[in-house]
């Protein structure tokens, strides 16, 4: 009996135990992530491709001798500027001086021959009508006079050339802009090709233009054809040749500030590398840029129309391909597969995979999961916010800037 009276409320204190576990609460759900999104619309951007070129002066002038000799003087300063036919070096005249004395002798020799020719078949042919002299004679006459005018031209042609040769030895510059350094040592013989010396002219030094440049690059055939396509399809508008710009980038990654402008294309492929040939010429006034610098170059072909302008930090990648996460109207997040092969000023340029309304996730993508919902904000770019703070911590103490009058 007493057993039994001490199991009762031991049974008791056990289903009130079971009862009270009975009400414990469910532990309470987690919220949806923040997330903040951009909505995607539909633009037109800049069409441009990166490459790499190479600078060459804008006029370029070999230096050379004209005429074999000893390099006697150099008359400018290296690396200054030069005058279109101003004085840079001197070769010895002495060989071409005594050339021209010769040839101006051998002239005035056969002047005087013809002269005197002249004066005896004019003579004859007056005493002609008398009988005084034949008419063979006569003939003979006109002949010798004929013979020493003919002499005395060549002569003249010797002269005129010996001058020229002689002119040669004071080497002048063929164009104006800056004269390199000197190729060859005063003292040291040089030659015009046509001797032992050289074969084509011994070269001094090189004058280049470089108040503008030209940028020499490529453009695959392959990438090209394509473009052209596209543009018959209305997805591109390529520019022409003389509104397509070129943006040097120099060394330090910082922009050029003076843009290029296409000047050539050439109509053929080369045959080895399967690319085109294209030059831009760009102003250099402060000679900032260099002749055979290599610069990366961003070329702007046109305009790209009908594509979405997406922050990089919103495109992922996997094995599939890159991709962007959306919050859909249900407010889970989707998963929409795109293509983004280029970009412009922080933005991946997506040309398919998304439409225009999508929410696409910027920030918070470590906790967005794809069926999972989401709560979006819209997204600020770092530099929009924090020029909005600047403007918030200058209004009045209790007063927004958005809200300033």
């Amino acid at each position: 009996m007493k057993s039994s009276l001490l199991r009762t409320p031991v049974l008791c204190l056990s289903l009130l135990a079971l009862a009270a576990c009975g009400k414990e609460k469910a532990p309470p759900q987690m919220p949806p992530p923040q997330v903040g999104v951009i909505t995607a619309k539909l633009q037109s951007t800049p069409l441009t491709r990166d490459t790499s070129g190479r600078l060459s002066a804008y006029y370029s002038g070999n230096v050379t001798a004209r005429v074999s000799g000893v390099l006697l003087k150099r008359d400018y300063k290296e690396g200054s500027a030069v005058k279109q036919g101003q004085l840079l070096f001197e070769i010895d005249p002495a060989f071409y001086q005594t050339q021209l004395n010769n040839s101006l002798s051998v002239l005035a020799e056969d002047q005087a021959t013809y002269v005197n020719a002249r004066i005896t078949s004019e003579r004859d042919h007056k005493l002609v009508p008398n009988g005084y002299v034949s008419q063979q004679q006569v003939d003979n006459d006109d002949a010798a006079m004929r013979s020493a005018i003919a002499k005395v031209k060549a002569d003249e042609a010797t002269v005129a050339s010996a001058r020229v040769n002689l002119g040669y030895t004071k080497v002048t510059s063929p164009i104006e802009g800056i004269a390199g350094q000197q190729q060859v040592t005063v003292g040291a013989t040089v030659g015009n090709g046509t001797s032992d010396v050289g074969s084509g002219g011994t070269l001094l030094t090189t004058v280049q233009q470089i108040d503008q440049l030209y940028v020499n690059f490529t453009v695959s055939a392959a990438d090209l054809s394509m473009l052209q396509q596209e543009q018959s399809k209305g997805s591109i508008a390529l520019s022409e040749q003389s509104k397509t710009t070129v943006q040097v980038l120099l060394p330090d990654g910082s922009k050029y500030d003076q843009l290029g402008t296409l000047d050539f294309s050439d109509v053929s492929v080369n045959a080895n590398t399967g690319a085109i040939n294209l030059r831009a010429l760009v102003p250099n006034p402060k000679h900032q840029l260099l002749p055979g610098m290599y610069v990366n170059i961003s070329v702007d072909l046109g305009q790209l129309n009908s594509v979405f302008l997406i922050p990089q930090q919103a495109l992922l990648r996997d094995s599939v391909g890159p991709y962007a996460l959306v919050v859909g109207q249900d407010d889970k997040v989707v998963r929409k597969d795109v293509s983004a092969n280029n970009s412009y000023e922080g933005n991946w340029i997506v040309t398919s995979g998304l439409k225009s309304g999508d929410q696409v996730i910027v920030t918070g993508l470590q906790g967005a999961k794809e069926g999972s919902p989401a709560k979006a904000s819209p997204w600020q770019p770092p530099q929009a916010t924090a020029t909005q703070a600047g403007s918030d911590a200058q209004a009045p103490a209790g007063q927004s800037a958005s809200t300033k009058q």
